[in-house]
This record gives structure tokens, C-alpha cells and sequence, in this order.
């Protein structure tokens, strides 16, 4: 029993730092003003990519790099919206999802630039529906993925919001996660996942998980989006 809880310790600390740095780098990343006016998605896409193996010694990735901005922060993850170049008084978001020592992290966070008032209450909103939907996680022993998926998107509405997202987060770990559990139901925080969160994963150890938020405004054409660990780690506000 000592060795297992010992291996869960471990392998907390090992998501956690993956994450540390993954903070790390977003910090970097808005330091350096990599995201601004007349910079393509890909082009800052590519320099962050750059900045992290500078900066940590980055070279792999377990799902694709993500920068958005404008009317493309809308468009969920799975699809592949138009190049874009970011304009003057925009919205953008980031989602990497870097691998530290066969450990991965998935980290996404949204930049504003520009004074737009309603763009600077989306990205503040963000954390806070974030954090309200870890409270419930953590008021619910036996929640569903379908069931925090359902509060998700009524946080939103509530915070006066659409929820973006097809789902609201999926499990992590060690790599590769996403080639194992990429098809299946129960990795996601989405309808139809009707398995207890709080569960041993499919080697017998402890589910982590990432939650993920994406906000929108489709009459305004904006999106936003947050990601980080549910289970472990500081809040995000």
C-alpha cells in the first residue's frame, strides 16, 4: 500500500510540474508580446513552439498547437479554421499541450489585445467559471463527466456566456495519452460520459484530469478559453 500511494504522489508531482512549466511558458509568451497586431496564428504559434525549446528544452507535443484569434476563437478544437492575422483591438487564445519528461501538460490561456471592454470581461470570466466548476467537481464525490460537462455550460450561461465547447476537459497523465483513450467516451468531460471521474484509470492508478472552458459570444463573434488541472494544482484566478 506504501509503494502505491508513494507512485500516486509521485505522479501528481510529475503533472504538476509538467504544469509549472507550462505556466512558465505562457508567461514568457505574454512577456515577449509574441501575440500581437498583424502576427499570423502560425507565426505565433511557431514562436511559441520556438520559445519553448529555448526556454525548456521543448521538443514534443501530444495534440496540435493551437493560437486563434477573432471570430476563429469560436471554432472548437477538433476543427481547423483559416489562418488568421490578429488585429489591432483582438482576442486571441493559446493551447499547447507540451510533454516534460514523458509527462504531459495541456495549458491554454487567453490574451486580449486592445482596451475592448467586453473582450477584457471574457477573459476575466474565464477563471472564475473555471474555479466554480472545480468547486462542484469537488462538492460531488461520484460526478459523471456528463454531469460537470452539464454544470459547465451552465456556469456559463449564468456568467452570461455560451460554452463553447463540445466537451469541458479529458484525462491526463503519462504519454501517450490521447493515442490510448482518444476514442473513447469516458477520457472526456462530455455528454455521455456516464463513469464516476473519481476512478482508477486503466492501469489501476488515479484518474487526473484537465478542465477545460471556452466561453463565446457568437453576436460578437468572440471566444475565450482556459485549461488546466482539475484535480490538482492552485485555482486559476
Amino acid at each position: 500500500m506504501g509503494e502505491l500511494v508513494e507512485d500516486e504522489a509521485l505522479r501528481a508531482e510529475r503533472l504538476l510540474d509538467a504544469q509549472a512549466k507550462a505556466v512558465e511558458l505562457f508567461a514568457a509568451v505574454e512577456e515577449r508580446g509574441i501575440l500581437a497586431p498583424d502576427v499570423r496564428e502560425t507565426e505565433a504559434s511557431d514562436a511559441i513552439r520556438d520559445l519553448a525549446g529555448d526556454l525548456l528544452g521543448i521538443r514534443r507535443y501530444w495534440h496540435k498547437r493551437i493560437v486563434r484569434a477573432g471570430v476563429n476563437t469560436l471554432r472548437p478544437y477538433r476543427e481547423n479554421p483559416p489562418d488568421r492575422v490578429l488585429g489591432e483591438d483582438d482576442i486571441a487564445f493559446a493551447d499547447f499541450g507540451p510533454i516534460f519528461e514523458d509527462w504531459e501538460a495541456d495549458f491554454g490561456r487567453t490574451f486580449v489585445l486592445g482596451g475592448d471592454p467586453v473582450k477584457h470581461a471574457l477573459r476575466d470570466a474565464l477563471p472564475k467559471v473555471f474555479d466554480a466548476g472545480r468547486a462542484y467537481f469537488d462538492a460531488v464525490p461520484d460526478i459523471t463527466g456528463e454531469q460537470l460537462y452539464a454544470h459547465m455550460v451552465q456556469l456559463a450561461h449564468e456568467a452570461g456566456w455560451e460554452f463553447g465547447g463540445e466537451i469541458a476537459g479529458h484525462l491526463v497523465g503519462q504519454f501517450p495519452h490521447e493515442t490510448i483513450d482518444g476514442a473513447k467516451i469516458a477520457s472526456y468531460i462530455a455528454p455521455g460520459s456516464d463513469q464516476p471521474m473519481r476512478r482508477p484509470d486503466r492501469n489501476g492508478q488515479t484518474s487526473h484530469w484537465i478542465l477545460e472552458v471556452h466561453l463565446v459570444d457568437r453576436e460578437r463573434e468572440i471566444g475565450g478559453f482556459l485549461e488546466q488541472l482539475l484535480d490538482l494544482g492552485p485555482a486559476a484566478s
